[in-house]
């Protein structure tokens, strides 16, 4: 069920690396975009809005806000531990930024902008705003709909494409953390509720999945393996920070991926009647309606899928 709207191998790169995968065009023009971007958005001037500071120190001072703690932070940018103490320590001097102990743990440090800090903050945001709405002026009440909406779909899909999928143990606190939520979830969904002892346990799962994004993990999916023959996808869930993006349906077909190269020919799995976004992910993905093969209380549908042996479909489907 899913209520959502050895490492499993990612598509490649083709072309400039000479990975097969995604074209060298579709490379060039990704760079190209970067380079433009970046120029006219001014990130190459060392006084980023016309302030006294270099990007860098203006997105962290953005991404510190009313406070956050430094591994936050480091997580959040994904920064060197060295390079951010230098760029904190230069928010310091310049007093804008203090740091001081976590009050509920002392094992972090905190950083929390002065009230220099705010004001240059607000002073930043009025500008970042004043850059938008220049660039957008020069177009009519129409492209700017149009752009409004191929950044939206633009931010999805590279958001899409840094997240990474990675087996991890059934046990793993990540994979209990996921298990955790999507069992919380349902129990908030389902008309009979849904307990954590509804759960597989770790002892049945043969394979299971977790998503990362940058480094928080905001999905997963579980894959029994009843019989030789047949594999059953279980617990596929994304956190509803993470809907919309296609996760959901990349976590799908890494199960399926795995349940080929394990030598499994066909998949099933259920799902309750209430989810239905997840009914018509597995209808749109090549799943057939069948009976009920087992006797889960909260299933509703249920439904199977042939498997192609791994190593004979098409290029960059395995």
């Amino acid at each position: 069920m899913e209520p959502v709207s050895a490492p499993v191998p990612e598509p490649g790169v083709s072309g400039a690396s000479g990975v097969s995968g995604v074209s060298g065009v579709h490379v060039t023009t990704l760079r190209r975009f970067n380079r433009y971007f970046t120029r006219r958005i001014g990130v190459l001037d060392d006084h980023y809005l016309g302030q006294d500071r270099p990007l860098g120190e203006a997105r962290l001072l953005y991404e510190i806000g009313t406070g956050a703690s430094l591994r936050e932070l480091r997580t959040r940018l994904g920064l060197d531990a060295g390079y951010l103490s230098r760029m904190v320590r230069a928010l310091e001097k310049q007093g804008l930024v203090r740091v001081t102990v976590h009050p509920a743990d002392s094992r972090l440090r905190l950083a929390e902008p002065t009230p220099a800090g705010r004001a240059e903050l607000a002073e930043q945001n009025r500008r970042a705003d004043d850059l938008a709405e220049g660039l957008l002026r020069g177009l009519t009440e129409t492209q700017r709909g149009q752009l409004t909406e191929a950044v939206a779909v633009t931010e999805r899909l590279l958001r899409l494409a840094a997240i990474t999928v990675r087996p991890v143990g059934a046990a793993s606190p990540d994979a209990r953390a996921c298990l955790a939520g999507y069992a919380a979830e349902l129990d908030e969904r389902f008309p009979e509720g849904y307990a954590a002892t509804d759960l597989v346990p770790p002892e049945r799962i043969a394979a299971l999945l977790v998503a990362y994004e940058e480094e928080r993990a905001v999905g997963c999916g579980a894959l029994c393996a009843p019989d030789a023959e047949t594999a059953e996808i279980r617990h596929l869930w994304v956190h509803r920070d993470a809907r919309g993006l296609g996760l959901g349906r990349r976590l799908l077909t890494g199960l399926e991926r795995v349940a080929a190269e394990r030598g499994h020919r066909v998949v099933r799995l259920d799902t309750h009647k209430v989810l239905k976004e997840a009914a018509a992910m597995y209808r749109s993905g090549g799943y057939t309606e069948i009976p009920a093969y087992d006797d889960n209380p909260h299933a509703g549908y249920w439904f199977e899928k042939p498997l192609t042996p791994a190593g004979t479909g098409p290029p960059g489907t395995h």
